[in-house]
């Protein structure tokens, strides 16, 4: 069984690849995906990625290029003083996946999603990126009722 963490690195590297490239995430993932596959991936670490973690990687990636405009906007509304845009691609990329999880995947624990995207952002950020995602995220996840069972906020009519 392949891990979660894995399955957020493919989605994050297929993200920041399509964001980068200005290509749709299936795209990123027909690139990463023989590559990978071969060892040559720069996130598979040697390692051919199992079934559930590319399952995992697509669930994730595809849902965030769906939702991304909601996705940004609640990113926006939790970041003091940055636009989306204007955000490190790989910091952006990160903020959107725990954002997705957050708002769209309850069978993922919150302090979850915080977690995972504090060490995603400490292994493949800059230095300055771990406070960055871990205030945005924070802040998304209190705004989204995700902390301390809390309930959840709706955004633009969904639950």
């Amino acid at each position: 069984m392949g891990s979660r963490r894995r399955g957020r690195e493919f989605a994050l590297q297929a993200l920041y690849q399509a964001d980068i490239a200005g290509t749709p995430v299936s795209a990123a993932f027909a690139g990463l995906w023989p590559g990978a596959l071969e060892g040559d991936g720069l996130l598979t670490e040697g390692h051919v990625p199992e079934p559930d973690e590319v399952e995992f990687a697509q669930r994730l990636a595809l849902g965030v290029e769906q939702q991304r405009n909601r996705l940004d906007d609640l990113i926006e509304e939790c970041s003091i003083n940055w636009r989306v845009p204007r955000m490190p691609a790989v910091d952006r990329n990160i903020l959107r996946l725990a954002a997705f999880e957050l708002s769209d995947c309850t069978d993922i624990p919150g302090s979850v999603a915080i977690n995972e995207s504090i060490e995603l952002a400490k292994k493949y950020g800059t230095g300055e990126s771990k406070s960055f995602v871990n205030g945005i995220v924070d802040k998304l996840a209190r705004t989204l009722g995700r902390v301390d069972g809390a309930k959840r906020r709706t955004t633009g009519g969904e639950s």
